[in-house]
Parts: C-alpha cells; structure tokens; sequence
C-alpha cells in the first residue's frame, strides 16, 4: 500500500506530469476524434426521432455530454484544490486552474443546448427549475474562480483563496446533479443515464450517447493534459524570470 501511494504522488512531479503528458496527449486525440466522431454521426444519422420530441431529440448527444462533464470537472477541481490544501503539490493546483476554462465551457454549452432543446419541447428557451437553476449558479463559480485567476499573480496565497473558492462552488456542482432527486419537480426530466436499467433512455439512443459521452471525456483528459502541460511551462519561466 506504501509503495503504490508512493507511486500515485510521483506523478505531482512536474517533469514526471509533463514526460506523462507528451506520451498520452496523442492517443487520447485521436480516441477523441473517433469517438466523438462515430457518436454524434451515429447518433444524428441512424437514430429515429422520438415520438414525443421528433428530432429535437438528437441535441442530447451534445447536451447530455456536456453538463456530465460541467459537473464532475467542478468536482475534479474539488479534489484536486483539497490535494493542494493539504498536500502542496503545485500540479494539482495547476490542474485544477487548467480544468476550469474547459469546465465554464462545458456549462455554458449544457446551458445553451438545453434552452434550445428545452424551447420545443416545454414553450420556453429557460425557466427556473432547480437544475437549471444550480446549473446557472455553477456558472458564476466557475467565472468567479477563472476571475481570481485572472485578477492576481500566480502565488500560494491566490491558490488558497481559488482553492477555497471551488470547495464552496462544489455544493452547487452536488445540486446540480441531484437537484431533480432532491427535488422531485420542476420540468427538467430525470437522468437520461443510470445505474438502474429502467430510469435509462431507449438502447436506440443510450448505444451512441456513450460513444458520445467517451468523445467528450476524451476531449476534456486531452484539453486538461494540454493546458497544465502549459500552466506547468508558464511558472517554470516566469521562475527563471525572477530569478535572472
């Protein structure tokens, strides 16, 4: 158990991150490609309209995606700022910062698919259900945090304040995934993904919203190894900056 606990923190190494990175970036890429690929085609394609939404439908290969990732990148970033609370580790602080832009648009494009979807099917482009509401409120924290960033200096002080920032933002990301459960009304449906076999949407549509849905997590791992691969290159100049 010592050794693999040891081996886990070997990666908060920043040249063991980036010798990690510059290996899996490119296969994640094109698992990207070919799974986002084949999905939404499928998806698009060779799905019929449903007999209730028509065509409309078919925005869920991009809405549903989207706002899983919305949600658990916020968590990501969750686990990664209490690492640096606790830990120190600079990676995981930097991880986190490159996570948040991706995350914000990930929210922004939930938010957008669901209100043009949501537009033919209930009347309205918004309505202030509570998953839609959370969803809105994740979508300041998110803003607030990229903002701190963006405002101050790179330094441990701004990283406690950001850290500190997205452990409260984490409750909303919490609501925003189980507000319809905690909830039990509202126009926004239940999950069109679950466990339980028959909360799940049609085999029709499940198969290629899981290709899908591998596209996008592969797009996000990508974009994340991309961006701290670059936050780690920024500090490490701006260090020899200083020191010169």
């Amino acid at each position: 158990m010592h050794k693999n606990s040891r081996s886990l923190w070997e990666f908060a190494n920043p040249k063991r991150f980036v010798s990690i990175a510059n290996k899996l970036i490119p296969w994640l890429t094109i698992c990207t490609v070919l799974s986002m690929s084949v999905g939404i085609f499928w998806g698009v394609f060779f799905t019929p309209n449903d007999y209730r939404q028509g065509a409309a439908v078919k925005i869920i290969y991009i809405h549903v995606p989207s706002a899983f990732l919305a949600i658990n990148i916020y968590i990501m970033m969750l686990i990664a700022s209490v690492i640096w609370l606790i830990r120190r580790h600079h990676v995981s602080l930097l991880a986190a910062k490159a996570a948040a832009p991706i995350g914000l648009t990930m929210t922004l494009v939930a938010i957008l698919t669901g209100a043009i979807w949501g537009k033919p099917i209930w009347g309205t482009y918004w309505a202030w259900d509570p998953r839609m509401t959370s969803f809105a409120i994740l979508l300041m924290f998110y803003i607030g945090y990229i903002s701190i960033w963006s405002a101050m200096e790179y330094n441990e002080k701004v990283g406690d304040l950001s850290a500190l920032l997205c452990i409260i933002g984490s409750i909303f990301a919490l609501l925003s995934r189980y507000a319809v459960i905690f909830w039990n009304q509202g126009l926004h449906q239940g999950a069109s993904m679950s466990l339980d076999k028959e909360e799940n949407i049609s085999n029709v549509f499940y198969l290629p919203l899981l290709v899908c849905l591998l596209g996008f997590v592969s797009l996000f791992f990508t974009l994340l190894l991309i961006r701290t691969r670059t936050e780690i290159r920024i500090k490490r100049t701006t260090s020899l900056l200083r020191m010169n």
